[in-house]
């Protein structure tokens, strides 16, 4: 026998008799049979038991006090190769191409969460109550939804389908939202699931924008950020500004800060529009030569006069530049730069050429429309890893050897080159290839000479383009060295190196076959923009 509080634990299902005045018939009836013999009960019984009418039932299912399972839990997902989960991620890649998918019989049994059930629907014309027109015309694609999923998920699509001015339209046009941006929108909606492309993301960022999908736009955000470089820094400056994400603005401007000519040569330059052209142009920081400004902005120039349909002429290059081209700074430029590049483009009127001559030469200087004061740029900072120096009579010998190390950031920065050690026994010149790698990539690298004057100082040795650096990933920095074998060495080296905000990490390299390492040798310093 189960006791009562064993059995009130459990799930009782019982029958309950209804209406209220089919109950009390009933315990009358009870009653009698109690009081009469058994003959007689059985007649009696048998009597009121015809004359009731029918019974109605109701089943009722008593709550237990057992903790709530999930659907998850009680259908565990199995692994086998055939097992739900491939089938779901077989789902996504058909519908992403095929939106007349029919699920097998009973589907919905093969999936045990509301997720993964919801993931089926994505690009499916199944139970569709609605269709999207997506796309530029001639370009567009017809994908169908469901408002009930699309206003969980959005609240333009709420609005849209169930708010007080929501139209009640078959079919949706949008023409000016890509279907992969779209479709990539729908994914994350149904699916819960980010998927993004290089060259899908800002259009991506744009629908989740406009439909306000905040998750989906900060994931396009940082998959903007990561992937930042000198080549895609001005276009994604512009959109940034665009979209108004700061942050990654703030990310824009240093990589193009940083990197400056790398930045205002790449072809993404010219595809910016004219007010960030003029951003870009008024920059006090922009670490590059003037003479590459100006010929970017004469790229610029070309560019916009084909999308305004202009014929490719000086006039017109000078047209679209308009009041921008004061910003450009000429009279900064080397006067060689000035005579061989900027006097004979025929941008320039012939009073402003001779106006800029006489500024470079005369004593009275002429007035003039351009930015006269040269930029600021960017301020190196050197981190120094050794605490001291020295030199024997066993002096350093390089030999064509190569002296490395490995060091690795927390923060974002620019390598822009090394600072090395001289000659320990009077001025001498040496020759220095520098080289920077990570996981055996070549990212930047130089051949350059350097003069030391026989101090202990260090010495700079720059590569082309700043190099950049991203934090947590160690980096490593090598030289080979060809000079006065008579030269300076670093010791008491620093595994941890602070400099201004940026921590920076030192570890021995296995491509030094020259003796340095974190406790000594060369490569004293790292120069970079933070």
């Amino acid at each position: 026998m189960v006791d009562d509080k064993e059995k009130n634990m459990k799930c009782l299902t019982f029958f309950l008799m209804l209406p209220e005045t089919v109950k009390n018939r009933s315990k009358k009836s009870s009653k009698k049979a109690n009081t009469s013999s058994t003959s007689s009960s059985s007649s009696n019984s048998s009597s009121s038991s015809s004359k009731l009418p029918p019974v109605c039932y109701e089943i009722i299912t008593l709550k237990t006090k057992k903790k709530k399972k999930m659907a998850a839990d009680i259908f565990p997902r199995k692994k086998p190769a055939n097992s739900s989960s491939s089938t779901v991620q077989q789902y996504h890649q058909q519908n992403l191409s095929n939106n007349n998918l029919i699920p097998a019989p009973n589907w919905q049994g093969l999936y045990p969460t509301i997720r993964e059930r919801n993931a089926v629907m994505f690009n499916n014309d199944l139970m569709a109550d609605v269709h999207f027109v997506v796309g530029p015309p001639g370009g567009t694609q017809r994908l169908p939804g469901h408002k009930y999923v699309l206003a969980v998920g959005s609240s333009v699509f709420h609005a849209m389908f169930y708010g007080e001015l929501a139209e009640d339209k078959d079919e949706i046009r949008i023409p000016d939202v890509e279907p992969a941006a779209f479709l990539a929108m729908l994914k994350y909606i149904y699916c819960d699931e980010i998927d993004l492309a290089a060259d899908t993301v800002l259009a991506t960022l744009y629908a989740a924008k406009k439909y306000i999908v905040p998750h989906l736009a900060r994931a396009c955000v940082n998959f903007l950020e990561t992937s930042l470089s000198a080549k895609n820094a001005c276009v994604l400056l512009s959109q940034s500004c665009l979209f108004e994400e700061p942050d990654l603005t703030q990310r824009c401007w240093e990589v193009i800060d940083a990197q400056a000519e790398l930045a205002l040569k790449s072809e993404g330059f010219c595809d910016i529009d004219f007010q960030t052209l003029e951003s870009i142009l008024r920059r006090e920081t922009l670490n590059a030569k003037e003479i590459v400004v100006f010929e970017a902005a004469l790229n610029w120039a070309e560019v916009e006069c084909q999308r305004q349909d202009l014929a490719l002429s000086i006039e017109n290059k000078r047209k679209v530049l308009g009041k921008a081209l004061y910003l450009i700074r000429i009279p900064t430029m080397a006067l060689d730069d000035f005579a061989n590049g900027a006097a004979q483009s025929g941008v320039l009127t012939l009073n402003e050429t001779n106006d800029i001559f006489l500024w470079y030469t005369a004593a009275k200087k002429p007035e003039l429309q351009f930015v006269s004061k040269a930029r600021k740029g960017l301020v190196p900072q050197r981190c120094h890893r050794f605490q001291s120096c020295a030199y024997r009579s066993n002096q350093w010998r390089y030999r064509g050897r190569c002296d490395s190390i490995q060091f690795a950031v927390d923060k974002r920065v620019f390598i822009a080159g090394f600072g090395l050690y001289g000659s320990s026994c009077g001025s001498a010149e040496y020759s220095a290839k520098i080289e920077l790698k990570r996981q055996g990539v070549v990212l930047g690298q130089n051949l350059s000479k350097y003069f030391s004057d026989g101090s202990s100082s260090t010495f700079p040795v720059w590569f082309e383009y700043p190099v950049q650096i991203e934090p947590d990933t160690f980096y490593t920095a090598s030289v080979i060295l060809d000079g006065n074998e008579l030269s300076y060495f670093g010791q008491e080296g620093m595994t941890e190196v602070q400099c201004g905000k940026v921590t920076v990490q030192f570890q021995c390299s296995s491509d030094s076959t020259n003796g340095t390492g974190v406790q000594g040798g060369q490569i004293p310093e790292l120069i970079f923009y933070a």
